[in-house]
């Protein structure tokens, strides 16, 4: 079986090869015009303390956007932060563009760096946050410097990702963009499509508590989505060095899945089960700031209006091949949502070189339910969440000699959340102290101390339902904001010639930690549990093989383990933290072969997490082997670049278990639901496999 996945496997890398071999004729390849991969181009220069990298140093990459380019930079993985979070309180994401950090929310680091033309990128600098005059940074950081007045005229840059699979096709994930001149500013319009056509297939076993099989399930399961968005922006900076901002951005969200089941079992008719899901969404969002000169700083200005309306419809039906009644359950619902934030940021810079800054921030954030299910009342599920929040921080932050720099912070947040005629307030403390020292040039070391107060998710408050597993959480109004203490240390040591590698340690104490518990004898929800602890370690790093003779190739490694405890609310004994992580890990190559515009490379991946812990049930997703991938790489297919990558090498597949807790009668086959400290009633193990995966990317910029 092996063997044959492998001819499987050869045979497609061959056909890929010779087909991108083919619609790129050798006679448009010219030695002179090739870019060659040599031992030190992917080494920086040290300026000022910071690790500095011209961007024709990345030209054996044959970028088209400054993601092109941030992406190959030696030991560094974008960070977007907390893309959840509502608001925008301190910046948390490591990409800054011309010393700035990234307007608006759905712009995150990815989007925005994808529409910047590779040919406007000066040098890309790497600094440790806490040096920089922007409160909340530190580690490492990538600063990315673009000369927008060499833009003449219009430029873009567009990609096309057409994707083939036994589950479907999907032509339409693509997306493009233009940018220059207006009115002595820059503009920028991108439309895009993140649509995906995914699915799997295979059997399912039911057991009983003892492990008998009661009955089979072979399963067909098929999920698509189209995620098509358009966005606007301008920006413009005066005369008088006044920095104007302004993005607006809409979208639709359609998704849809379904799940065809044949149900058998010795000695009983065939059952048909059906569950369909499907979402309509659209989005919309504004923002505006405006920085200026006054009085001995800089002030900014931010605003920012972000809509969502959200209808859902899942269904779920059991037909009997017998003609017995049939069963349906449905669950409808209307969610809108709308965050409306104003910010004001206030800096300056004393002779003696201290960083001083004040932040005030202003949030209204809802989120309003309209839901029906069809064979049933369920109550707290028409209501809406409304919560009003304030934040104050004063930041500080110098240089303590020339190799160590502090950045402190200290402040608070007010919070009012308000369901029905139910109203609570907070008043929590917040802040961090980071340290940032550098010994020497390659090497640099950072700690930070921070007290964070986390966001609910407005979700937990209202009542829902899984009705494909008849799974009801009945939502709590209860709910008190997590707040944690957490310790980070990154050291990043520059390898010479062989590349770069960074390491972080980091720890968590969190109070009022959200996680499942009882609401009643037989009810649970999402609430509060009184303490939990939560701590890891990450490894980020590029290893060139340039020394070792092997000119062009290079390895990234992304590497992380997190352990957790919590106490559980049933048994009384600590367990992980449910739903977290446990590891992750990815390890790509990449082959620049020198003199020529061909490259190839292979990775490979995989992760684990802890299932979702219920009061009334266990459900662990598993992953059967690592996905892997191959590629081949043309860099000027008609002046394109040309991307066909092979993926699931290793035949990875899915495996599902759902362990339920409570009696099951052998002969009625009536289920009651118990507690996860008793009795098991039945167990689903699903095993799911999705085949090869075969991609293809065509890049390019005008």
């Amino acid at each position: 079986m092996i063997k044959a996945n492998w001819l499987r496997v050869s045979a497609a890398i061959s056909a890929l090869t010779a087909s991108i071999a083919i619609s790129s004729p050798i006679s448009a390849q010219t030695e002179t015009t090739a870019p060659t991969a040599t031992s030190n181009n992917l080494q920086p220069r040290i300026e000022n303390g910071r690790q500095v990298y011209d961007a024709s140093q990345f030209s054996r990459f044959n970028p088209r956007t400054a993601l092109d380019i941030v992406s190959q930079v030696p030991g560094f993985i974008i960070d977007t932060g907390d893309d959840d979070a509502r608001g925008l309180g301190q910046a948390d994401e490591n990409v800054l563009i011309n010393g700035a950090r990234i307007a608006g929310k759905n712009n995150d680091a990815f989007t925005v760096l994808g529409r910047i033309s590779a040919s406007t990128v000066l040098r890309v600098e790497i600094v440790d946050g806490a040096t920089l005059s922007i409160s909340g940074l530190s580690g490492q950081v990538v600063n990315v410097v673009t000369n927008s007045d060499e833009a003449s005229g219009i430029s873009g840059n567009f990609k096309w990702r057409p994707q083939w699979r036994r589950a479907g096709n999907n032509w339409f994930a693509g997306e493009a963009s233009i940018n220059g001149k207006l009115f002595n500013g820059d503009f920028t319009i991108a439309v895009e499509n993140d649509a995906f056509r995914n699915g799997s297939q295979g059997p399912e076993r039911i057991t009983n508590g003892s492990g008998n099989l009661l009955f089979m399930r072979d399963e067909i399961a098929r999920t698509r989505g189209d995620r098509p968005s358009i966005n606007a922006s301008y920006s413009r900076t005066n005369s008088a060095g006044a920095i104007f901002n302004i993005t607006g951005e809409y979208g639709l969200n359609h998704f849809s899945q379904r799940v065809d089941t044949l149900r058998t079992e010795t000695g009983e008719a065939d059952i048909v089960e059906l569950f369909t899901g499907r979402e309509r969404e659209w989005n919309a969002e504004f923002s505006a700031d405006y920085e200026f000169t006054l009085g001995g700083g800089r002030l900014k200005l931010i605003g920012l209006q972000r809509l969502e309306h959200s209808p859902t419809d899942d269904f779920f039906s059991r037909t009997f091949t017998d003609r017995s009644p049939p069963f349906t359950s449905g669950f409808d619902r209307t969610v809108d949502e709308g965050e409306s934030v104003l910010r004001a940021e206030y800096g300056w810079k004393t002779a003696g070189g201290t960083d001083w800054g004040f932040s005030l921030e202003g949030a209204y954030n809802f989120l309003e339910s309209e839901a029906e299910l069809s064979d049933g009342d369920l109550n707290n599920s028409n209501t809406k969440v409304e919560e009003k929040r304030g934040e104050f921080i004063t930041t500080y932050g110098r240089p303590l000699s020339d190799k160590l720099t502090v950045q402190a912070a200290l402040g608070g947040e007010y919070s009012e959340i308000s369901q029905g005629e139910q109203s609570r307030s907070f008043v929590r403390p917040k802040g961090s102290v980071a340290l940032a020292w550098k010994p020497t040039d390659d090497f640099d070391l950072s700690f930070k101390l921070s007290r964070e107060v986390d966001q609910l998710n407005f979700f937990d408050f209202i009542a829902s339902v899984e009705v494909s597993n008849d799974v009801v959480d009945v939502g709590n109004p209860n709910l008190v904001p997590p707040q944690k203490w957490r310790a980070e240390l990154e050291a990043t040591k520059k390898l010479g010639a062989f590349g770069s590698a960074t390491v972080t340690l980091f720890g968590e104490k969190i109070s009022d930690i959200v996680d499942t518990v009882p609401t009643s004898p037989t009810e649970e929800a999402r609430g509060n549990l009184d303490s939990a602890d939560r701590y890891g370690l990450a490894l980020v790093s590029t290893l060139l093989l340039d020394p070792i003779g092997w000119r062009g190739a290079k390895i990234d490694i992304e590497a992380e383990a997190v352990k957790s405890s919590v106490r559980d609310p049933l048994t009384g004994f600590n367990r992980r933290i449910g739903q977290d992580d446990i590891y992750s890990y990815e390890i790509s190559l990449r082959h620049d072969i020198p003199n020529s515009n061909w490259a190839w490379g292979a990775g490979i991946e995989d992760f684990d997490d802890v299932g979702n812990i219920r009061l009334d049930q266990i459900a662990d997703f598993d992953t059967r082997a690592p996905y892997s991938w191959i590629f081949v790489e043309h860099k000027d297919v008609l002046g394109l670049t040309v991307n066909a990558n092979l993926g699931n090498l290793f035949d990875r597949g899915e495996r599902f278990v759902r362990t339920a807790y409570g009696t099951l009668d052998p002969v009625t086959r009536e289920f009651t639901r118990g507690r996860r400290n008793g009795p098991v009633g039945f167990v689903e193990n699903r095993t799911r496999k999705f085949g090869l995966i075969y991609r293809l990317t065509i890049s390019g910029s005008f």
